[in-house]
């Protein structure tokens, strides 16, 4: 089942943060239809900064294309702006799709952009904007790849300013909507109310953000059919390697973090190490 077939489903689809080939591959052992690649997590993790407009394309496309190489469930890429015009768009879509995006999100904040939950953003007119999503609709090779429209405007224009670009966002014809920022139960019903039963919604879950944090079957009753935790996974590693760091700095050995980590073989275990030295194997003469 692709992407495309698993979203006509009534069941919301849940796709964690990833950021890596790693982080991919052990959310996909735990079960999950779909991944979410963020610029921020790439900003967090390669650059170790914050998600002020920093990723390049070229940095995104090829973490991408290191993750889809390594497991087989779909990825929704964050594609921030673009990077750029309509053109620049229709380049950053090519790229994604070959590195094996399945789904593409742009988003209509002016360049550099910044974190949907931080303040101070700002956004392009709904002109352009549409001019860069018919751009990647136009650019993309397979109709099995999709594009997400995300708007920013709640926090600059209001809610039924965001929603009404929403609506012009879809009349381009694109594959589901993003809403970003909602800041409360009645803004998010407000959007479902307007656009579920047309198109898939995706909900954006960040802890301490704008928006309330809800489960994925809450927010599947509202109406939403998409549901991301992209920062979760950093800030969750951040927060386990300051433990780590911390007690290794403390007693000069990983001793009293052993039972919160995996050992030598665990970790070959978990990257298929075995299989792949198996694999070698046959073709040695």
């Amino acid at each position: 089942m692709n992407l495309k077939q698993r979203l006509e489903s009534p069941q919301p689809l849940l796709a964690p943060g990833i950021y890596d080939a790693l982080s991919a591959l052990v959310a996909e052992q735990a079960g999950f239809e779909a991944l979410y690649l963020s610029g921020a997590s790439i900003a967090y993790t390669r650059l170790g900064r914050s998600d002020v407009g920093l990723t390049t394309a070229s940095e995104i496309a090829q973490t991408l294309a290191l993750i889809t190489d390594r497991v087989s469930c779909p990825v929704i890429v964050d594609a921030d702006t673009g990077f750029g015009n309509a053109l620049n768009t229709q380049r950053t879509v090519r790229e994604f799709e070959r590195a094996g995006a399945a789904m593409i999100q742009i988003e209509d904040q002016t360049f550099p952009k910044r974190c949907g939950h931080l303040e101070g953003k700002t956004v392009v007119p709904v002109a352009e904007m549409q001019g860069k999503l018919r751009a990647a609709l136009d650019a993309r090779r397979s109709p099995g790849t999709l594009i997400l429209a995300r708007t920013d405007a709640l926090a600059v224009e209001g809610l039924d300013a965001a929603l009404e670009r929403a609506e012009r966002y879809l009349e381009c014809g694109v594959d589901a909507l993003f809403v970003e920022a909602l800041r409360s139960a009645d803004q998010m019903d407000a959007a479902c109310a307007r656009f579920s039963q047309r198109v898939p919604l995706l909900a954006n879950m960040v802890e301490g953000g704008q928006s309330p944090v809800q489960s994925a079957d809450a927010l599947g009753r509202r109406g939403f059919r998409i549901v991301i935790f992209p920062g979760g996974t950093a800030r969750a590693v951040a927060h386990t390697l300051q433990g780590y760091y911390a007690s290794l700095k403390t007693h000069g050995t990983t001793g009293p973090w052993a039972a919160r980590m995996l050992d030598f073989d665990g970790l070959n275990r978990v990257i298929g190490t075995p299989a792949l030295l198996e694999t070698g194997r046959r073709y040695e003469g």
